[in-house]
């Protein structure tokens, strides 16, 4: 287990404390913001911003299988992914993980292995991984499967989607897509879509299945919520059953029906790095510009989260601390995570150090363990480790 960094005073940069940048110090010690005179780190030419949460990212894909024929084991592509999310200053991060009739990577089986995986690597790990379950809403007969692993892993996050309807449409205007999609998971297009009309043909099961997961939800204190609503209807349908969480609404009419219900709207930070959605839905931009978002998540692209917070101050839609909190404070807020989300004292020690100049992430500091250190950050840590340590002793 990495050990937590000995009692510090970061001294010289701007930090983002009580909703503005204020030119002041940072102290931690044993896992946590705090107060009075210790050793000091000059970071002079630096911000210090709280650490990123991230509330839906499924690149840990990518470092499981960075091929589809080639998967490596999930220890190996956990690693990966806590490096590769504390790289770029998140310090939370939820993976998001189908539950699926695909089946495969998606599926049920391999939900239940990554979850035990995590719980092993868990004690090892830099950043605070967990696991967000992307439940399929026709996959009626796995219900109690799914609660049973909740209580048993203690996942905090799910939400609902269904993706049947696109899988149809797919089928009969780009059936290329479905064959790309078959191939993935190891079957033909005809028992790829044998599959989606048999989960179809459980539609009538769906309503009750839900709600038994809603109230099964409730008894765990799992937060829930639903992902790509197309339409405002969608989402009441959602909100009223409890899944208050809107991730990844398609269209204004959703986001809009999710501020009407005070239900939290998510959207992707690559929609914002990008200009726009990769699959051609509502522009995260244009909802931030009309109030009509909370939050950033990484979707498919750790890098994104910082990068985006950076555009929307380019842009001149936000104030820096504004854009940053759509990646740290808001989050924490959406997750009932009170311990972090802020620079303030007694909070857990998650912060990001970023070279003002070249805005490059040099630092990332995890409950009060270094996750990752580069660049002239890392120069300045090194030179000063002689003098820390004379001190500590």
């Amino acid at each position: 287990m990495c050990q937590v960094l000995s009692p510090l005073r970061f001294t010289g940069a701007t930090i983002l404390r009580d909703g503005e940048m204020q030119r002041r110090s940072l102290a931690i010690a044993d896992g946590r913001i705090t107060k009075g005179p210790l050793p000091e780190i000059d970071l002079t030419g630096y911000l210090i911003l709280p650490g990123i949460i991230d509330l839906h990212g499924d690149a840990f894909e990518r470092h499981v299988a960075p091929r589809p024929s080639a998967p490596f084991d999930l220890r190996t592509g956990l690693s990966g992914t806590d490096r590769d999310a504390a790289a770029n200053g998140v310090t939370t991060a939820w993976l998001a993980q189908s539950w699926s009739w695909e089946g495969g990577h998606r599926g049920p089986d391999h939900a239940e292995a990554l979850m035990t995986a995590l719980d092993d690597y868990r004690p090892h790990a830099l950043t605070d991984l967990r696991i967000q379950i992307r439940c399929e809403t026709h996959m009626v007969d796995s219900g109690p499967r799914m609660l049973k692993a909740i209580e048993q892993h203690g996942i905090t996050y799910v939400v609902f989607n269904n993706h049947l309807h696109e899988a149809v449409d797919y089928a009969r205007d780009q059936p290329e897509v479905i064959f790309h999609w078959a191939r993935q998971a190891g079957r033909t297009p005809d028992e790829h879509m044998a599959l989606v009309n048999g989960a179809l043909n459980r539609s009538a099961d769906v309503p009750r299945h839900l709600c038994k997961l809603a109230d099964g939800f409730d008894r765990l204190g799992v937060t829930y919520g639903s992902h790509d609503d197309s339409d405002g209807e969608t989402r009441e349908h959602y909100s009223m059953i409890g899944a208050r969480i809107a991730e990844f609404p398609t269209s204004r009419r959703a986001a809009a029906a999710a501020k009407a219900m005070n239900d939290p709207v998510l959207m992707g930070a690559p929609n914002v790095v990008r200009g726009g959605s990769q699959s051609g839905n509502i522009s995260a931009a244009e909802l931030i510009r009309q109030n009509l978002c909370d939050v950033l998540v990484s979707d498919y692209y750790y890098p994104a989260l910082a990068r985006a917070a950076w555009r929307l101050v380019d842009d001149r839609l936000m104030s820096l601390p504004a854009a940053w909190a759509m990646i740290s404070e808001k989050p924490a807020e959406v997750l009932r995570l009170s311990d972090r989300g802020r620079l303030d004292f007694g909070k857990r020690a998650d912060f990001t150090v970023i070279n003002e100049r070249t805005r490059a992430i040099e630092m990332t500091v995890s409950n009060g363990r270094l996750s990752h250190l580069c660049g002239e950050a890392a120069h300045r840590f090194i030179g000063r480790a002689p003098a820390l340590k004379v001190a500590a002793e």
